[in-house]
């Protein structure tokens, strides 16, 4: 049975895996946000309780 000899396998696991940690993170950094953040209001709004009718 080919599925029980590790071989093969294990080389093409090792090199996904390599891809992914080398190359993938690197093509995901690359990418820019269009819009920089803005500061926000840092005051907080006045809440107001409710009053229950009951």
């Amino acid at each position: 049975m080919p599925q029980l000899s590790p071989a093969p396998w294990l080389m093409i696991l090792v090199f996904t895996w390599l891809v992914f940690i080398t190359v993938l993170p690197t093509k995901v950094l690359a990418h820019t946000t269009p819009n920089k953040p803005t500061q926000q209001n840092t005051q907080k709004p006045k809440t107001e309780y409710w009053n229950w009718p009951w």
